[in-house]
């Protein structure tokens, strides 16, 4: 459970990586999918978790999957992305 839930917490901050990246429509459709995805878990948790292929269930494993190709292609974008300081560190 404490790794599903800090997958979570990072899938939660996947939206301003995608707003940082200028990818506004992948960060909106990402916070829809977030909103499915806690009420799943909190669903999951202090209730009995909805069945399988249900809207919240598709809802939560989209969202982790969508966290984690928005993770990859922020680590794209940073190594594209000329640094700063890199001027400097050629100087």
């Amino acid at each position: 459970m404490g790794i599903t839930f800090m997958f979570m917490l990072l899938a939660t901050i996947t939206p301003f990586l995608l707003i940082q990246m200028n990818k506004l429509t992948l960060a909106i459709v990402q916070s829809v999918l977030l909103v499915g995805m806690w009420l799943y878990f909190l669903e999951a948790t202090f209730n009995i978790a909805p069945g399988a292929f249900s809207y919240l269930w598709v809802f939560f494993y989209l969202s982790l999957f969508a966290a984690e190709v928005a993770y990859i292609m922020y680590v794209i974008y940073l190594v594209k992305t000329p640094a700063p300081f890199s001027k400097i560190v050629g100087e």
